[in-house]
C-alpha cells in the first residue's frame, strides 16, 4: 500500500510538473535575425541603414523613444517614399504589441498582406509566442514564421517574467532587470511607472511600460 501511494504521489507531481511548464506564459519579444529597435539603436548604426542620412537620423534620436510604429512611419514619411521605408523596415522596427497593434501598424511590416493581418487578428489575444508560431505556421513555412516574430512582442507579466523574458525587451539590461524584480509583486501598473521612474525618465518608462501587463 504503501509502495503504490508513492507511486501515485509522484505521478501526480510529474503531471504537475509537465502542465505547469506547458502552461507557463512564453510572453517576450521576437527573436531576433537582425533588425534592430529604432528606438535603442545607436548613431551608427542607424546611419549604416538603406536610405537613412544625418539628418533624419538626428531627427529620430530628438524624437525617441517612439511608443508606436505609427509614430516612427509618420516622421519618415516625411522623407521617405513607400518602396524606401518597406527598404528600411526590413532592418530597423519599433516592435508591435500582437493584441493591440492596428491593422495599418501590421500592414507596415514588409511583405503583409491583408490576408496575412486576418490571421493575426484571428488568434487574438496571444499568450505567448508559442502560440504565435503555431497559429502562423499554419499559412507558412517556419522560415517565414521566424521572420515575421522578429515584428512583435507579447507583454510579459510584471510579477511573474523570469530573467530571460524580461531581458528580452530591447535596451534593458541587467541593472534594470534588478529594479524590476525589487518591486514585486506589483499591484497596478502606476507601481510600475512610479518605481521604475526613480531610474529612468517619463519617456523611458512609457517606452519599457509597452512591454509589460499585470493580467
Amino acid at each position: 500500500m504503501k509502495l503504490f501511494r508513492l507511486f501515485a504521489f509522484s505521478a501526480i507531481a510529474l503531471l504537475a510538473l509537465v502542465y505547469g511548464l506547458a502552461g507557463r506564459a512564453e510572453a517576450q519579444v521576437g527573436r531576433q535575425q537582425g533588425l534592430i529597435d529604432t528606438n535603442v539603436a545607436a548613431e551608427k548604426d542607424l546611419l549604416a541603414l538603406p536610405h537613412m542620412n544625418a539628418a533624419i537620423v538626428k531627427g529620430i534620436i530628438e524624437r525617441r523613444p517612439f511608443l508606436s510604429m505609427t509614430d516612427l512611419n509618420t516622421y519618415l514619411s516625411q522623407s521617405l517614399k513607400k518602396e524606401q521605408l518597406a527598404e528600411l523596415y526590413a532592418k530597423t522596427w519599433i516592435h508591435l504589441n500582437l493584441n493591440s497593434a492596428t491593422r495599418e501598424e501590421i500592414l507596415l511590416i514588409p511583405g503583409m498582406g491583408a490576408r496575412m493581418v486576418r490571421e493575426f487578428f484571428e488568434y487574438r489575444p496571444y499568450k505567448s509566442l508559442a502560440q504565435f508560431r503555431k497559429e502562423i505556421g499554419k499559412y507558412v513555412n517556419e522560415q517565414e514564421v521566424a521572420r515575421l516574430e522578429q515584428y512583435v512582442f507579447v507583454p510579459i507579466n510584471l510579477n511573474t517574467a523570469s530573467d530571460a523574458d524580461i531581458l528580452t525587451i530591447p535596451g534593458l539590461g541587467n541593472r534594470m532587470l534588478r529594479e524590476f524584480k525589487e518591486y514585486r509583486p506589483y499591484s497596478n501598473i502606476e507601481q510600475f511607472r512610479k518605481e521604475i521612474g526613480k531610474y529612468v525618465n517619463a519617456k523611458e518608462v512609457a517606452r519599457l511600460e509597452r512591454y509589460v501587463t499585470l493580467n
